[in-house]
């Protein structure tokens, strides 16, 4: 081959060197990028164990909050039955020395009865025991004991007991026609009922 025949073959000599040298350039490139393919696999992994954390965290906070919720509720549960309780222990403590008093005050109304029958009897005496009996239910008010059962009212069996009933034309039917015993309730709660005489017509 001649000289010349040489000459013309370089362009396409150095064409083909070219297309070599690109080639190596791409592959270089790929095995740089496979080569970097297991640091970003390490960094994916980091970014999964992170997101994890982040997960575990976040329900143990919401674990936290709602134990510490129901702490609260519990506490204030403890708080209410705690005051009932306290309630409930003075309530039956005032029951049962207001009950105590209804003795002394029936026989007090008994001793006025009498007394209002009896025109001899000395007026300051009268007056004294009218006097203690006032003052008496007074106290008994001030701590909510009030006096059930008056002559007019209907009956109700949740206040009054029927000790007996009997026909009156002047009253209407299921009336309280008499009272035996007044009934006294303790903050709307039955102390002791009302014993009654009842109209049946």
């Amino acid at each position: 081959m001649s000289s010349s025949d040489t000459e013309k073959q370089n362009p396409e000599t150095q064409d083909v060197e070219q297309v070599e040298s690109e080639v190596e350039q791409v592959e270089q490139v790929e095995t740089e990028t496979v080569a970097e393919n297991p640091e970003q696999d390490l960094q994916l992994e980091r970014i999964a164990e992170l997101e994890l954390a982040l997960q575990q965290a976040e329900q143990a906070r919401e674990d936290a909050n709602d134990r510490a919720v129901r702490a609260v509720a519990e506490m204030e549960n403890v708080r209410r039955r705690a005051a009932a309780d306290v309630e409930k222990a003075h309530k039956f403590a005032l029951e049962k020395f207001a009950g105590e008093l209804l003795t002394s005050v029936d026989n007090l109304e008994r001793a006025l009865e009498i007394a209002g029958q009896n025109e001899t009897l000395d007026a300051n005496f009268l007056e004294g025991i009218e006097l203690t009996h006032k003052t008496l239910l007074s106290t008994l008010n001030k701590f909510a004991v009030e006096a059930v059962g008056e002559v007019g009212e209907p009956f109700n069996p949740e206040l009054h007991q029927a000790m007996s009933m009997q026909a009156n034309p002047e009253l209407e039917n299921n009336t309280i026609m008499a009272v035996m015993q007044k009934g006294y309730t303790l903050s709307g709660r039955l102390l002791r009922p009302a014993m009654v005489m009842v109209v049946k017509n």
